[in-house]
């Protein structure tokens, strides 16, 4: 296991073996809620993993008891006091999709509270494991704000429109057993549980699927979100051509003949 030093530690970085970064929200006292250098430094490291070879994936987490309460309130109320609105410096200066252009997975452990913008970061990471009883809110419209950050994109094709709305419009407060069964995370862990399981799954993606491969369909499951079904298959088979053609076929069907695990290269 390697740390970073840094002067913010905001957020937190640990390479775990077999290539897996995890990145760790770390304002405990705060639920983790978001402010500029919390953004900054997030996204520095989403950038860090994204050019290290050594990773191959994610895990996103929160220290304490919350995974991201929303934005810092102190900053709220300066703008509400009549302060900047400095929306882009409290994004940390980079769009709030920028998860979703990572060539590699980005699995989200969600640990306790996850509401407004970071229940926004949890969305556009690519697998979400939840504690149970974990509370999730949009909050958005019980702060008179709008569905911010892309979570209008995003929200509908996770869970539908009628589904989104309600969450968008009511700013209710749900459990993460309610968020599985609408399909807003993938499986609920006990919460003595959690980051093990995320671990563990991201630990079978690292020595067992291709780089290449999940970073290709990555970018096809959010491309083809906007294309026809025409267009995205013809897309399809000229990336699978292309895979026939790298060597990372070649060691996928050796492997599963020999049975042993993969030796699949890192990610170019």
């Amino acid at each position: 296991m390697t740390s970073t030093t840094s002067n913010n530690d905001t957020v937190l970085w640990e390479l775990r073996e077999p290539g897996i970064a995890l990145l760790t929200l770390n304002r405990p006292e705060r639920l983790n809620a978001w402010n500029g250098q919390l953004a900054a430094r997030y996204f520095e490291l989403l950038d860090r993993a994204a050019g290290d070879p050594a990773v191959k994936v994610i895990v996103v987490t929160g220290a304490g008891r919350g995974f991201c309460a929303g934005a810092d309130m102190d900053a709220l109320q300066d703008i509400g006091a009549g302060g900047p609105a400095n929306v882009e410096g409290a994004a940390g200066g980079r769009d709030q999709w920028f998860t979703t252009t990572i060539p590699k997975p980005v699995i989200a452990a969600v640990n306790g509270a996850c509401a407004g913008i970071g229940m926004v970061q949890a969305l556009m990471c690519d697998i979400r494991f939840a504690a149970a009883g974990a509370k999730f809110t949009t909050a958005f419209s019980r702060r008179g704000l709008i569905a911010e950050y892309g979570i209008s994109w995003i929200l509908p094709r996770l869970i539908g429109t009628a589904r989104s709305l309600d969450l968008l419009m009511s700013g209710r407060v749900f459990l993460a057993e309610e968020a599985a069964a609408m399909g807003l995370v993938n499986e609920v862990i006990a919460p003595e549980q959690l980051v093990d399981r995320a671990l563990d799954y991201a630990a079978d993606l690292a020595a067992n699927a291709s780089p290449t491969s999940m970073a290709v369909m990555k970018a096809q499951v959010y491309g083809d979100h906007t294309r026809s079904l025409e267009a995205s298959s013809a897309d399809a088979v000229s990336l699978m051509k292309a895979s026939l053609r790298r060597p990372d076929f070649i060691e996928g069907v050796a492997s599963f003949l020999e049975k042993r695990p993969p030796r699949f290269a890192a990610l170019d």
